[in-house]
């Protein structure tokens, strides 16, 4: 399984990007996904997750303004990205679960990472 993460860049407080993520094999839709961060220094941190039943969790920092999404067509991951803060910079990573559900497993694949970079 191979996660390919695009769609960072440098955009100014107050804007809005959307990540992609997508991801080889047949059976995507099977899958929970999910997004996470890290910032430098920092640990990394759950962004958004949502099930193969499109069921979806949001970290406290980014409700409300992040909606995470599937196309499951195309064996894509999304993650729009609005009202963006300085706060939000950091690596997104997407992180395909080993089930249907949000169960953090080492048998879980991670993407390589997008850097977002929001100035003041």
């Amino acid at each position: 399984v191979q996660l390919q993460a695009s769609g960072g860049g440098l955009v100014q407080s107050g804007g809005s990007l959307r990540l992609s993520c997508a991801a080889s094999g047949s059976t995507f839709a099977m899958y929970a996904m999910g997004w996470f961060r890290q910032a430098p220094g920092k640990q990394r941190e759950l962004v958004a997750t949502i099930t193969s039943g499109d069921r979806t969790n949001y970290g406290d920092s980014v409700k409300g303004r992040f909606t995470i999404s599937r196309d499951n067509r195309k064996n894509t991951l999304y993650l729009q990205m609005n009202a963006l803060k300085p706060e939000d910079t950091a690596v997104y990573y997407c992180r395909r679960y080993s089930g249907s559900y949000v169960v953090p497993m080492e048998s879980d694949y991670w993407g390589q990472g997008t850097l977002v970079t929001v100035s003041s």
